[in-house]
């Protein structure tokens, strides 16, 4: 019932995962990133637990291939899963259990750069919902990381995306802090990629300006300076004009 990208920005190293199904909040359980560490989507018939295990075993050192070998093990469930992993080397496993709908499969390809992307799906109109989103992420390259995401995912849904329907989307993005860079959710709408969209380009007239000055491992006060932080997101917006 769902299908998602997964990905790493070759210019800024961060993480993205976008996903879209005919199913209530999808952002509220599928998506997981472990900062510098790895991304990990799980579907199907969600089991929450591979993605808070899943960061965990990643920041052990887990291989993908490693981390969903020991995820399905202890799960009885694992046959209605599905589960996709890529990890900061670049490296990529998945799991589509026997029980999950048709259509559902799982791809993997590299851009130019040779920075890879995993899609995952089940419940699809067919297997050209997945090679539509991969195609549409490769042909965007010189667009931000967010909006090549969307843009997949747009071409997903229109070769047939989710065969019941829409309902939500989401989008997840990591930087190297455990906080989010970028965290939309469109938990029910009757065009929720569109709705991403817009709220991406919300985000870009302040939040993504906001962000540099919160608080970092680094530097774990932030800017709390009001005039500077004015200043700096004046700048921004004129920057844009």
């Amino acid at each position: 019932m769902t299908w998602s990208i997964i990905a790493r920005d070759s210019t800024t190293g961060q993480f993205g995962i976008a996903v879209a199904t005919k199913f209530f909040a999808v952002g509220a359980r599928v998506p997981h990133i472990a900062a510098g560490f790895g991304a990990i989507a799980t579907q199907a018939l969600v089991n929450p637990y591979y993605g808070i295990d899943g960061k965990k075993l990643l920041r052990e050192g887990k291989t993908p291939r490693e981390a969903i070998a020991a995820l399905t093990a202890v799960d009885d469930g694992r046959e209605s899963r599905q589960l996709h992993i890529m990890d900061a080397k670049g490296e990529i496993a998945a799991h589509t259990g026997k029980d999950c709908v048709d259509w559902c499969g799982h791809i993997e390809g590299r851009d130019i750069q040779g920075h890879g992307f995993s899609i995952a799906g089940n419940m699809l109109a067919g297997a050209q919902v997945l090679d539509e989103t991969a195609k549409a992420y490769l042909a965007n390259q010189d667009l931000s990381f967010p909006r090549r995401l969307i843009m997949a995912l747009r071409a997903g849904e229109l070769a047939g995306g989710d065969k019941r329907g829409k309902q939500s989307a989401a989008l997840l993005i990591h930087d190297r802090e455990e906080w989010s860079a970028l965290d939309l959710r469109v938990d029910d709408h009757a065009d929720p990629i569109h709705e991403l969209a817009r709220l991406e380009c919300v985000s870009r007239e302040r939040w993504v300006h906001f962000r540099q000055f919160l608080p970092t491992r680094q530097n774990p006060a932030g800017i709390t300076d009001r005039a500077t932080i004015d200043a700096g997101i004046e700048a921004a917006l004129l920057s844009q004009r």
